[in-house]
């Protein structure tokens, strides 16, 4: 069976030696060791500071709410992974879904405030697929109302805007360390903070609350493992052969399919991780069809994001992101994807559809790079 995405596991002898120092220390967890190198190596690696390691990606945005002191309602978009609406809602914050921009596939600034509100307090957008969002216009959006802005940056490891990290926007920025991401720790995730007294409430608020051998604050526990940490620096380790490799399979794709199908326009000036390779059909039973013959083969590609969040409650109504998910399939993508394997997918995928015209979007790169 061919997933649509499988974990990079590093070479064994590598993450031993890590596993062995784990052994050495016998301090397995409450910010030992390889966790602190992790901190330092992740801050280097990606121009970052105030950088928190956490036990995975989705307490990574609930901390980051409660360090922020977000209440109320928060903007969101609906086109993206439950968790970004949940944790909001497990933190008591009602996520107020706005529309996405139909080409780039991220939350429309413009449709964000239309949904604007006295209780808004502030303003959660997703990186989507790691391409960024329009970061500027956001941050605008928050100062002229008093707003925080958190970036659901899941999917946006190591993916630069203009030359600088697009993890150095909004108050925080959120990612996933979860083991089919691009850069993983089996389990795990950070947030990266604008301001360091953020960053040092959210050290107390990860560890229970305490601080100087006291409970000063109400925490929970979301601290990341030894073992965890170990992974990770593993993975860091052979991280660019990991890039190198998604992104000779991304071309192979991109350069097979680009006359075939619609492609979500990527950010003007940003790098990419080639996370995922999504394209979108002319209808969701064209997706089916050709979703049915993939399966046929052994080929499991995910229909990602869907369906759209607000279909699940009545947080409001967003027809672009429901039109969308209801088009989108990501392809199968990680570095030991099989090359006959490749040649398959791109074969069903390219005789599903005659070549087209694809759209010029404004302001808008195409996904190659």
């Amino acid at each position: 069976m061919i997933p649509v995405t499988k974990p990079h596991l590093p070479e064994m002898n590598r993450y031993l030696g890590y596993i062995v120092r784990c052994y050495k220390n016998c301090q397995l967890t409450n910010n030992g060791p390889l966790v602190q190198e992790l901190k330092a190596r992740l801050e280097g690696y990606l121009g970052v500071q105030n950088l928190l390691p956490v036990a995975n990606g989705t307490l990574a945005l609930q901390i980051a709410y409660r360090a922020l002191g977000v209440t109320g309602k928060a903007v969101t978009t609906p086109f993206t992974f439950v968790a970004t609406s949940s944790s909001l809602r497990w933190e008591g914050i009602e996520p107020a879904f706005a529309d996405i921009d139909g080409a780039t596939l991220d939350l429309s600034p413009e449709r964000a405030r239309e949904v604007l509100d006295p209780d808004i307090t502030a303003l959660v957008p997703v990186h989507v697929y790691g391409n960024p969002c329009n970061v500027e216009a956001f941050d605008r959006i928050a100062r002229e109302h008093d707003l925080k802005v958190i970036y659901d940056a899941a999917h946006a490891f190591g993916v630069e805007l203009n030359g600088r990290s697009v993890l150095e926007w909004g108050d925080a920025a959120t990612l996933s360390f979860h083991a089919t991401k691009v850069f993983h720790s089996v389990e795990g995730g950070a947030i990266v903070f604008k301001r360091r007294e953020d960053y040092e409430r959210a050290c107390r608020l990860i560890n229970f609350g305490y601080a100087e051998g006291k409970v000063i604050d109400e925490g929970i526990n979301a601290k990341m493992s030894e073992f965890h940490a170990a992974m990770g620096l593993s993975v860091l380790d052979e991280i660019e052969t990991v890039l190198q490799k998604r992104g000779e399979i991304h071309r192979r794709y991109y350069e097979a399919l680009e006359d075939h199908f619609e492609m979500p326009a990527w950010g003007e000036g940003a790098t990419r991780n080639y996370a995922y390779f999504p394209v979108l059909f002319s209808s969701e039973s064209e997706l089916l069809a050709v979703q049915r013959r993939l399966n046929e083969v052994g080929i499991f590609p995910r229909r990602y994001f869907y369906p759209s969040l607000d279909t699940l409650g009545p947080a409001g109504v967003c027809p672009v992101s429901r039109d969308r998910a209801r088009r989108v399939l990501c392809l199968p993508m990680y570095p030991a994807l099989p090359e006959d394997v490749l040649e398959k997918i791109i074969s069903i995928m390219a005789s599903s559809r005659r070549p087209w015209i694809r759209a010029v979007h404004p302001g808008r790169s195409s996904m190659e790079g």
